[in-house]
């Protein structure tokens, strides 16, 4: 037998290591015996467990069946070995083969056999012809015995070089696979700019790439000593919602993964279970094999993949190699993300840093926000600003500076501040701002384009004159009291950055009040592939169904709605409505001030109704903090009437030097119970809420059921039903 493992190996590899007969090499053997008229002739190959017959023709059975030589002694052997022909002509006399097995049990006499080499030139078997009687061998036997040695060793070389050819086209198969895929990885991975994304971009290429059935995506805690899976959306079924989280010594694959930075495959779940027994009943036994693997980056586990397969199945290095792959790109996603994640922080501390806080102004709500592109980490040039002049004139500008980079943000904070300084110091019109801010831009050397809004809101007998100037900039919106929606469209002038001493225009009308004024930049609703009529009237549309919403979230709601999820542009909104005064004034000694307001027999009027009463409350001087508790009472007195009552339903506001006072009559009898509901009953708290906040509430009844109250005096009024009330004290 070789000692040469290789050449083991190479026969193999070439459908030779097993006890199998060979149709080739039995051709051979038969041509043996037909050219040298023998009894029987043989082709054998050393292996581990003796000498395999490939080809045999005339050998007894059970060798000519079986095919396995398993004690061929010296006289075959030799000829491996020393890769020399033996010849002999009666093995029973040659003193070194005469106790050979196949001497002494097969009744062999006379041999000739030649060595057969392989392509590295190593003698691995022989062909041989072999004799039951003394036979002299002539030279033109042992001619044609080492021509058909020749060919065998040629018949040899072939297929090593066929199976050679195979495994290096198999092998360039499998790197160019594992090439595409890296490659589609790398293109999967290059637009993951968020942790949502890179865990999408981990359960398409798991299930799609590598064939996964299940995958889960967990990202180790901020304090270092949990792991906590994104989302079991994807996950194999019936996986626990208790193991969504998992400590680190906790003894489970997915902590051992994040504890030691080793991947984990099991080929059955009977494994894993075995490894960890702990996990056995709280995982499906139907899932076949799973594998945990560590995402590492700076040299820490900042997460782990976790595949599940329909079917058993064993890690072999392709699979290895592409889960390890999806790994490593994982891991430089995250890290891209997470810099990216803090650079957009920065960039929105910084941009908000640069906005100013919006003054508080009687009689007028406003509001503001915000947001920059999701696609970007860089500062934007949007921008809102307010200030007013004076008790009776604010000045609202909004303007989106050309560029969305660091020089672009400069230029939009000292275009800001030079506008927020005109309109501070200059009693002028909006158009007459606008053309300061052109030719301080221009003079100035800031070379600054864009657009830009101005608008002057000043207060007149009952209303506001609203006086505004745009320079290339969307149109404003007004949300009218009426929930109707009207674009206030103007020939827009010459952009900012153009032609500084272009001629500029005011335009007017009139806010009432209810009525809300919208400033806003091209990123809220523009869209690509979409005309300006067609995203301003998506716009118009979507404030028109927000006319309940307080002013405080109408930005916000109005970004959610509009802006996608792939913003790539930065948007500023700023929103301000005009407020409802009472009608009587403010309160003074000895008489206080009063408002009524009928509500229609709709949930929909609940949130018009108190936005009015707050309205009523700030122009009375109430402070906001306590506002915001009489909002909370109002919206419980509100919503319990238009729900249990009868129409009609009036609310009104009473406010004098010491308290205030909010009502809702209806036209039912019934009146409201203190209760104490359970943790899963929907309602039942209203009463609750006025028990506990309010200085006093009570009921007054109506009519000829007569009065009723709690903790406050009746109140005569002949009409029927009942007056839910509440008082909070002004001290």
């Amino acid at each position: 037998m070789p000692t040469d493992l290789q050449a083991l190996r190479d026969l193999e590899h070439v459908g030779l290591g097993a006890p199998t007969a060979d149709e080739a090499f039995d051709r051979f053997a038969r041509l043996v015996r037909r050219h040298l008229q023998v009894p029987a002739a043989v082709v054998y190959f050393v292996v581990r467990d003796g000498q395999v017959l490939a080809g045999a023709s005339g050998v007894p059975e059970p060798m000519q069946s079986n095919r396995l030589l398993q004690y061929p002694g010296k006289l075959t052997s030799v000829i491996a070995t020393r890769g020399e022909p033996v010849v002999t002509s009666d093995a029973r006399v040659d003193p070194l083969l005469h106790d050979n097995y196949l001497v002494r049990e097969m009744g062999l006499v006379a041999l000739a056999g030649y060595p057969v080499f392989d392509m590295r030139g190593r003698a691995v078997g022989a062909l041989c012809a072999v004799v039951d009687e003394p036979r002299e061998w002539s030279d033109d036997d042992l001619a044609s015995l080492a021509d058909l040695a020749a060919a065998c060793t040629a018949e040899l070389r072939l297929r090593a070089e066929r199976e050679r050819a195979r495994r290096i086209q198999e092998t360039a198969v499998r790197a160019n696979r594992r090439s595409r895929f890296l490659l589609s990885l790398s293109e999967a991975f290059a637009n993951a700019n968020t942790m949502d994304q890179v865990e999408e971009v981990i359960i398409e290429v798991a299930t799609a790439g590598i064939g996964a059935r299940y995958c889960a995506f967990a990202v180790t805690d901020a304090d270092g000593r949990g792991i906590t899976y994104r989302s079991l959306v994807h996950a194999e079924p019936q996986f626990p919602q208790r193991l969504r989280q998992a400590k680190l010594e906790d003894e489970r694959p997915l902590a051992e993964a994040a504890r030691t930075g080793r991947p984990l495959f099991f080929r059955t779940s009977d494994e894993m279970f075995s490894a960890y027994p702990a996990v056995k009943d709280l995982c499906d036994p139907e899932v076949g094999a799973r594998a945990f693997l560590p995402v590492v980056t700076a040299g820490a586990v900042v997460a782990v993949i976790a595949l599940a397969w329909d079917r058993d199945r064993g890690p072999d290095k392709d699979s290895y190699a592409l889960q390890t792959g999806l790994a490593h790109y994982t891991g430089h996603a995250l890290e891209r993300a997470r810099l990216l994640e803090e650079r957009r922080e920065s960039a929105k501390t910084l941009q908000r840093a640069m906005l100013s806080r919006l003054p508080e102004v009687p009689h007028l709500d406003m509001a503001a926000t915000y947001a920059p592109a999701t696609r970007s980490d860089q500062i934007g040039g949007d921008w809102y600003d307010a200030v007013a002049v004076d008790d009776d004139a604010t000045m609202f500008m909004i303007g989106d500076v050309t560029g969305h980079d660091m020089r672009a943000a400069a230029k939009m904070g000292q275009l800001r501040s030079l506008l927020r300084a005109f309109a501070w110091s200059h009693d002028e019109s909006p158009s007459a701002l606008l053309s300061l801010l052109d030719k301080a831009n221009s003079g100035l050397g800031l070379l600054a384009s864009g657009t830009a809004v101005v608008a002057r809101l000043e207060r007149v007998a009952g209303a506001y004159q609203l006086i505004w100037s745009t320079a290339g900039h969307p149109p404003p919106l007004v949300l009218r009291e009426d929930g109707t929606v009207e674009r206030l469209a103007v020939l827009p002038d010459m952009m900012l950055g153009v032609r500084p001493t272009a001629k500029r225009t005011d335009h007017v009308t009139t806010l009432h009040p209810g009525d809300t004024l919208l400033l806003y930049t091209d990123g809220l609703a523009e869209q690509r592939g979409t005309t300006p009529d067609e995203w301003l009237n998506r716009l118009q549309m979507t404030l028109g169904a927000l006319g309940e919403t307080a002013t405080a979230a109408l930005p916000v709601t109005l970004v959610r709605r509009l802006a996608s999820d792939d913003q790539r542009d930065d948007v500023a909104v700023l929103a301000v409505r005009v407020r409802a005064a009472a009608p009587s004034g403010p309160p003074s000694p000895g008489r206080p001030a009063t408002a009524e307001r009928k509500l229609a027999p709709s949930l929909c009027d609940v949130g018009p109704a108190r936005i009015w009463v707050d309205d009523v409350l700030e122009s009375c001087g109430v402070p906001m903090p306590l506002r915001r508790t009489v909002m909370l009472l109002t919206s419980e007195v509100l919503t319990n009437a238009v729900d249990h009552g009868q129409a009609p339903f009036t609310a009104t506001v009473e406010v004098d030097m010491d308290r205030l006072r909010v009502g809702v009559r209806d036209s039912s009898t019934v009146q409201p119970e203190l209760r104490d509901p359970t943790v899963t009953e929907f309602g039942g708290r209203g009463v609750q809420f006025l028990e506990r906040l309010a200085s006093r509430w009570g009921v007054d009844r109506h009519g000829g059921a007569g009065p009723s109250h709690m903790q406050g005096g009746p109140r005569e009024d002949r009409r029927t039903g009942k007056t839910v009330w509440f008082e909070l004290d002004l001290g």
